[in-house]
């Protein structure tokens, strides 16, 4: 059950609480671009989850604000430098709660490994207003965040 993922060297590996994502991002923001440093980021939406706690020396975060303001925790190994997956603050719970039902973790696209042609055919491009290539005909796409961005919220 869920799809492995891992960074570049292979020290972070992890696997991911659901056989596929519940929703694929192409994210063409000016901050995805420079994190990515590609055209574009991709990510991959998953119910809430932790690293094992093997993994927990090995990686490092790094907090930023966002296009809207709110704080995004980015996890990345110590050792390659490939960013594995980002979370919001505001939905992250205190430690010793669970998480609440909404709550995600956003997966890096290049991370997993089972990523296929098929599972790319739902990418939604968002912040499309910051592209710097043309958006393929057909896709879903979004000038800035589509409303309702989370899979997971109730209300989309």
């Amino acid at each position: 059950m869920g799809m492995k993922a891992r960074c570049q060297c292979s020290k972070v590996e992890f696997t991911t609480p659901t056989d596929k994502p519940l929703a694929l991002y192409a994210c063409h923001c000016t901050e995805c671009r420079h994190q990515s440093s590609a055209a574009f980021g991709i990510t991959a939406v998953f119910p809430y989850f932790d690293l094992p706690t093997s993994a927990a020396g090995l990686v490092g975060s790094y907090t930023r604000t966002t296009i809207k303001g709110r704080q995004m925790e980015c996890i990345f190994c110590k050792s390659c430098g490939a960013r594995l997956f980002h979370r919001f603050h505001d939905a992250m719970p205190a430690p010793g709660e669970q998480p609440k039902p909404t709550s995600s973790t956003n997966v890096k696209g290049g991370c997993l490994e089972g990523l296929d042609k098929e599972m790319m055919k739902s990418i939604v491009h968002i912040w499309t207003k910051h592209a710097i290539i043309d958006i393929p005909e057909g896709f879903e796409k979004w000038d800035e965040a589509p409303p309702a961005a989370n899979p997971l919220d109730p209300s989309r």
